[in-house]
């Protein structure tokens, strides 16, 4: 990885490994001789869902990855969410333009492979006049075209319908917002920097839009 910077507050999967006790294994064992014998068990539950949210830009491209467990239907069931990862890809502001957008691609894929998402939810850039306006359009179309060779689907939502999502309304407080993203993770610490958490915004929302 070439500008990656994970976030302090993000969470990991943490556990011990040990041998499998006897009694599970004869159990694993009886169970799987009745569904040999076309006894049908329980409906095993299907695996999460992995939404990447990304906060476009060129000298930092926010990111953050939000697990969604389905319900019956294979929907994703609201109310059962956590957040995987969050960060930055930080680009070498001594570098060519040219070059901070091949490091956003190549650290965009390390994610990619590394979390394998289902979905990307990128925030949608409205067109203003400032002096980082193209480079930002540049940096967003080099999202694009990386989840596309991934073959990943992309959803995009404006800033106002994010914190619609979040919040409850378009013009909500940027306060608001990050309150709503540590109730829907149950995280005791607010997710930094503020890019970061701004990409679990845009996940969450695609989420809440599926």
């Amino acid at each position: 990885s070439l500008g990656l910077v994970g976030s302090e507050m993000c969470i990991r999967d943490r556990g011990e490994r040990g041998r499998i006790p006897w009694v599970i294994f004869a159990a694993w064992v009886v169970i799987d001789s009745a569904l040999s014998m076309g006894h049908a068990g329980p409906v095993p539950p299907q695996a999460p869902m992995r939404i990447l949210g990304l906060d476009p830009g060129l000298a930092r491209v926010g990111y953050g990855v939000v697990e969604v467990e389905r319900g019956a239907n294979g929907r994703p069931s609201r109310g059962r969410q956590r957040m995987l990862d969050c960060g930055l890809i930080r680009t070498d502001a001594d570098r060519s333009e040219g070059q901070r957008l091949v490091e956003i691609a190549a650290d965009l894929r390390v994610l990619l492979r590394r979390w394998q998402p289902e979905l990307a939810a990128v925030e949608k850039f409205f067109f203003y006049r400032s002096s980082t306006t193209i480079s930002v359009v540049q940096a967003r179309g080099v999202l694009m075209m990386t989840l596309a060779r991934f073959h990943i689907p992309v959803v995009e939502y404006p800033p106002m319908q994010i914190k619609l999502a979040l919040a409850g309304h378009g013009h909500a407080e940027k306060d608001e917002v990050l309150a709503a993203v540590m109730r829907e993770l149950d995280l005791d610490d607010p997710p930094r920097p503020d890019d970061a958490a701004d990409a679990l915004a845009v996940a969450l929302t695609g989420w809440f839009q599926l």
